[in-house]
């Protein structure tokens, strides 16, 4: 942890830095890892450490809540916080998403369904704007409007350095029990009526026809003893192969970092010899996400499959968020499309059903299910990268959904504005970073800029 002076300092000098920039000067946080699957060019201009602001400030056990830094990875998070038998009330699915990047971008877990997502659970936030001030954020103080619109902002009108959040007592097990569904509506209509006991909830459509729901709960017991899928077994075959388990809680969370999901596969880790022969330490989503970030700038594996004359294909990562009575018809869009499966279901509803995110403006008093799918899609002869996701963009609009941006994304400007609050976020841009340092919303997430 770092001291409560060290981390003043560093907040005030970082405050400095960005007042005294020119206009325009297009500030970016410098992380050494990063979970975006939007890549951009090289930055040339000035860079955010963020070195001073990734440590957990203190834990507070008998409030249940934590201050942190807001460029906190999770897995740091998790560490301090269990530490003291509690765990943020939403946890995203892999260790290096940082509380900020969760915060600002929008996250999700199991337990979305029960406490929404990762923004609903910030008390106060200490954020450093555009035009190099320190202001705190609350649900209901002079920076409210800020409070409000940081969700799905990606760090455009100020960084979060500092977040007191919420936490939830824990049990030392999680038990799980994995029931199968023959038809997406019947899986949709255990969503809509969950017992309140259950801690944790998510699925996973395999295959037209073979869907699964899980139901996680806290116990203090684990007969026969808990699984570990951090070695040669991986969890999500673990769903289709047993209706019951137990996992230390640390590995639930977790649960889905050790093979990216499912996407491991791609690396050759689901191979037995090639797992085998893989360190334990390097499965894990970062070392992955660093994989494909090779492959992107040297372009290996288009070479290879042009060498190969395979069909050209496109890159289609995205999670979206579908109104959980449209989901059938959303699953049944997404496989005539592009064939996509595993695909990864979480439900997810506010937290009171009351208050709005105005950047990511989701009814609050619906519920939702949050729609993972990453990988590749033959293209048709003669169409363009974007063919797929143009067409899964359009739909989940059609549906009344949105779609995370932490992704490739086609909106024209008009489109995005209407979707994503344009109107407000103008607002808030003209207040909080009125010279643009930090860059416009729409440039980073769609023109990758």
């Amino acid at each position: 942890m770092i001291t409560t002076s060290a981390f003043d300092r560093a907040r005030d000098d970082l405050a400095r830095t960005i007042a005294t920039l020119p206009q325009g000067a297009r500030v970016r946080l410098a992380k050494p890892t990063t979970n975006l699957f939007r890549f951009r060019s090289p930055h040339t201009g000035p860079t955010i450490d963020a070195r001073p602001f990734s440590r957990v400030l203190s834990v507070d056990g008998l409030n249940c809540t934590a201050e942190v830094g807001g460029m906190t990875a999770y897995e740091d998070l998790v560490d301090a916080t269990l530490a003291k038998g509690l765990m943020p009330l939403v946890v995203p699915q892999l260790k290096t998403i940082t509380l900020g990047g969760a915060v600002a971008g929008v996250g999700i877990e199991s337990t979305s369904f029960k406490h929404g997502l990762p923004h609903e659970s910030v008390l106060e936030a200490e954020i450093i704007t555009g035009d190099g001030n320190v202001v705190v954020a609350t649900p209901d103080g002079p920076n409210a409007d800020l409070y409000h619109g940081l969700p799905n902002s990606y760090g455009t009108l100020g960084y979060a350095v500092r977040l007191k959040i919420e936490l939830q007592p824990v049990k030392r097990f999680v038990r799980l029990e994995h029931r199968r569904f023959d038809e997406a509506k019947r899986l949709i209509d255990e969503v809509l009526d969950v017992d309140p006991s259950v801690d944790f909830l998510d699925g996973v459509a395999f295959e037209p026809g073979d869907y699964s729901l899980t139901f996680g709960t806290f116990t203090d017991q684990a007969p026969g003893g808990t699984s570990d899928y951090t070695g040669d077994r991986m969890y999500y075959r673990s769903i289709m192969e047993r209706s019951t388990d137990h996992l230390s809680v640390r590995d639930y969370i977790w649960r889905w970092d050790t093979d990216w999901f499912w996407c491991s596969r791609a690396f050759g880790l689901q191979n037995p010899t090639v797992r085998r022969l893989w360190p334990d330490k390097y499965k894990r989503s970062d070392v992955y996400r660093r994989l494909i970030g090779l492959d992107e700038r040297t372009g290996f594996s288009r070479r290879l499959d042009a060498m190969r004359r395979r069909p050209a294909t496109e890159k289609i990562i995205q999670d979206v968020e579908i109104p959980a009575d449209r989901v059938p018809e959303f699953l049944d869009f997404l496989d005539e499309q592009t064939g996509q499966r595993p695909v990864w279901l979480c439900p997810f509803r506010a937290r009171d059903g009351r208050t709005t995110w105005p950047l990511f403006p989701l009814d609050p008093a619906q519920t939702y299910v949050n729609v993972g799918f990453w990988g590749t899609a033959p293209l048709p002869r003669g169409a363009g990268d974007g063919f797929h996701n143009r067409a899964i963009e359009a739909k989940v609009a059609q549906l009344g959904g949105a779609k995370s941006l932490y992704s490739t994304a086609y909106y024209d400007p008009d489109m995005f504005h209407e979707l994503y609050g344009g109107d407000t976020y103008r607002e808030l841009k003209d207040r909080y970073d009125p010279e643009r340092k930090l860059g416009d919303l729409y440039d980073k997430v769609v023109r990758a800029r």
